[in-house]
């Protein structure tokens, strides 16, 4: 270890070591000297086992859940601490998790070859040209929107069984002419791939510790989700109270999503406004508020089939449901504009900053719209959108209900 890393190392009381399948022989001689120098080695079962133990040594098996371990950590602040694990620790693993509780300077993490890394290499894909993926306790359904023709994705299981379901996730979107790829144990003694398309995948289950690599290939017809918003109206399950598509399109272009933004979707309907922000990044969040018992059950089934689980329900009526909710950076009224206080609360609840957008279809929510104008400034536009559709013999337009949009962008 050269003099650089050995006064980082006695500067920063926690390290944090990157380990792979060939255990002890592929640490490096400055991840060796802070295994060896450890008071306390903490990690997995799996991970411990493969660095040979020291007399005086202390180890710590992770618990179940993880999360009990860390006031034991945190107690040996000032020790010397060393946690062990798998390749890259700050790429969906244990040092991504423990930045969130100890500062920076007081960590020093040294990585190993992460699983993507060795995943694009096995494939001779450029790992920059990959989507990344973890469905390691998290649902499955996450990897919908990434599902393009010729994407390719590799995604950390859960478990053995993982790549059998994915398959089958695969085969009802219409992408089982896919290759699929489970990658088992690599950098190891018991390296192994199985690899077939999803439509002919038959192995139930594989190594619980396995990364899957996907190129994607779509059946003829196949709907992948666009990257643009504005989805067809009868892809969600609706019950005819949706933002229609040219609608919900300039909604969502108002609402100006941002990374890592939350969204109050008030009156959520069909959820469709909180889908597509969502499905705007990845790391977006989102909350629809609802008090129609036959409309919030929808709301759950459409979040899950466009990929977008996470999208948290609230079941109950506008103002009195918003109360506790974590403050927004953007806020949508699609209904119950003119329930006392609704619009009122939302813009107190706004971050400094935020958007908020109100559409409104009757006179009475556009008068609404109209004095809040007035009061509190921003844009007002109507939209009135007509569709082609079958005259008799021939074919004519049909006008939706004109939409009164207001937008406003609270000071900072």
């Amino acid at each position: 270890m050269s003099n650089t890393a050995n006064s980082t190392a006695q500067a920063r009381w926690l390290s944090v070591v990157g380990i792979g399948e060939d255990g002890w022989d592929g640490l490096s001689p400055a991840a060796r000297a802070l295994v060896e120098g450890a008071e306390l080695l903490a990690g997995g079962a799996r991970h411990l086992a493969l660095v040979p133990e020291r007399s005086g040594q202390e180890r710590l098996s992770w618990p179940s859940p993880l999360s009990d371990a860390y006031p034991a950590l945190l107690a040996r602040r000032g020790q010397r601490v060393c946690v062990l694990a798998s390749g890259d620790p700050s790429w969906y693993g244990i040092g991504a998790t423990l930045t969130g509780l100890i500062p920076a300077d007081e960590m020093l993490a040294v990585p190993a070859p992460s699983a993507f890394s060795l995943a694009a290499a096995r494939m001779g894909w450029p790992l920059q040209d990959c989507t990344t993926l973890t469905v390691h306790g998290r649902p499955l359904e996450l990897v919908i929107p990434h599902l393009h023709p010729g994407a390719r994705l590799l995604i950390l299981s859960w478990d053995g069984t993982t790549p059998a379901k994915l398959a089958a996730l695969l085969r009802s979107r219409g992408f089982g002419p896919s290759r699929l790829t489970a990658l088992e144990a690599m950098g190891g003694p018991r390296e192994r791939n199985a690899a077939n398309s999803a439509e002919d995948w038959s192995a139930e289950r594989v190594a619980d510790l396995n990364t899957l690599a996907v190129e994607c290939r779509a059946a003829p017809g196949t709907r992948a989700l666009p990257r643009t918003p504005g989805l067809p109206d009868d892809w969600f399950e609706h019950d005819g109270q949706i933002t229609k598509r040219e609608i919900r399109a300039v909604t969502l272009s108002w609402l100006a999503p941002r990374r890592g933004e939350l969204l109050w979707d008030v009156g959520a309907g069909s959820g469709s406004i909180g889908v597509e922000w969502m499905l705007s990044d990845p790391a977006n969040r989102a909350v629809a508020v609802e008090h129609k018992a036959d409309r919030a059950a929808r709301i759950p089934a459409n979040a899950a089939a466009f990929g977008v689980p996470g999208l948290d329900l609230v079941r109950g009526k506008a103002p009195e449901a918003l109360a506790g909710l974590p403050a927004p950076d953007a806020v949508f009224i699609g209904g119950g504009l003119t329930n006392d206080g609704v619009l009122d609360a939302c813009w107190s609840a706004l971050k400094p900053g935020g958007r908020i957008v109100a559409n409104a279809v009757t006179l009475e929510s556009e008068a609404m719209l109209i004095a809040t104008h007035k009061r509190l400034g921003g844009q007002l536009s109507q939209i009135a959108v007509s569709r082609a559709a079958p005259i008799g013999g021939f074919t004519g337009w049909r006008p939706l209900m004109p939409v009164t949009l207001w937008l406003a962008e609270k000071p900072l």
